[in-house]
């Protein structure tokens, strides 16, 4: 992967790929505590996860970080879409179909044939991106570990 960090500015915010702007403690607590999806997360798994992703923070004018997604990726074949949030108070104001947009767009995953993501509540969100229910769900499986994090407990 082109390792050039790429910045996008709209307005008063802007999305980087830079892993120095984002700030851990606030990605770890929108997931701990307020996703569904990762919910008693460890600390030391959210970094981990972000140091072996390709990483989109979204900032304020003051550098504040009020967004985040990552994309899981071998740059060439597929790509998982996971952790796409924004904090509470900066929602409604097109952040996530922007940071959604970018990422689909970004250069270096222009190749990438098969996308993925999971999601309860947001399909809406990810159609305007040209995310689609399956077409054959028949055709996919899982190894489902709810409980993992409890391994990891520190």
């Amino acid at each position: 992967m082109n390792n050039n960090i790429r910045e996008y500015r709209q307005g008063d915010y802007m999305i980087s790929t830079d892993k120095d702007r984002l700030q851990p403690d606030i990605i770890y607590n929108f997931l701990c505590a307020e996703s569904y999806w990762a919910k008693n997360i460890s600390l030391k798994i959210v970094e981990r996860s972000i140091e072996n992703s390709l990483t989109f923070g979204v900032y304020d004018k003051q550098e504040c970080q009020v967004g985040f997604a990552r994309v899981i990726t071998d740059f060439a074949v597929f790509a998982t879409l996971g952790d796409v949030f924004i904090v509470k108070g900066k929602r409604g104001l097109g952040l996530s179909k922007w940071l959604v947009s970018v990422i689909v767009s970004f250069p270096e995953l222009k190749s990438i044939r098969r996308w993925t993501l999971y999601t309860n509540d947001a399909h809406k969100l990810y159609e305007k991106s040209g995310f689609r229910l399956l077409e054959r769900p028949d055709l996919a499986m899982e190894i489902n570990k709810p409980d993992i994090y409890e391994y990891y407990r520190e």
